[in-house]
């Protein structure tokens, strides 16, 4: 599982110019889904996306997470996060999760995000989507082989 997290003032997500998803203050999150990832990897994942204290305190210091800033999810499943481009120039996606895998699982993080952030909205699985943002910072973590 592979995840590239944002932390944003706003973003928004468009499937045949509509949109449908949209947050404010929070985190933008690319999910990407590998062979044999796991309800269980998936449950890592999101404790440490929800744990992290990426977000100022008072003294401009990154200490507060999600929770403390009342922030909002943005969840976009990307397989193109397991390209593997080591050989030639056309990546490979070989590495990528099973389709109906991974948007099981990513489904699953949703649900489970759902239960714990106020604000949670998806793009839509396997749609070609367009992603807007403004990156605060800007400050871009990748989450991966944890």
């Amino acid at each position: 599982m592979k995840f590239v997290i944002q932390r944003v003032d706003s973003a928004s997500v468009k499937v045949e110019g509509k949109v449908v998803g949209s947050i404010g203050k929070g985190f933008l999150v690319f999910i990407g889904v590998g062979q044999g990832d796991t309800e269980e990897e998936a449950d890592k994942y999101l404790k440490k996306l929800l744990g992290l204290r990426i977000f100022e305190d008072e003294q401009g210091k990154t200490n507060l997470s999600l929770a403390d800033v009342e922030g909002q999810l943005l969840l976009i499943s990307q397989f193109t996060l397991y390209a593997n481009c080591r050989k030639g120039n056309r990546p490979s996606f070989i590495e990528a999760g099973d389709p109906k895998l991974a948007e099981g699982l990513y489904e699953y993080l949703v649900k489970k995000a759902r239960e714990q952030v106020s604000v949670v909205e998806t793009g839509i699985f396997g749609a070609h989507m367009e992603v807007s943002l403004v990156n605060h910072g800007p400050f871009t973590i990748l989450l991966e082989n944890l």
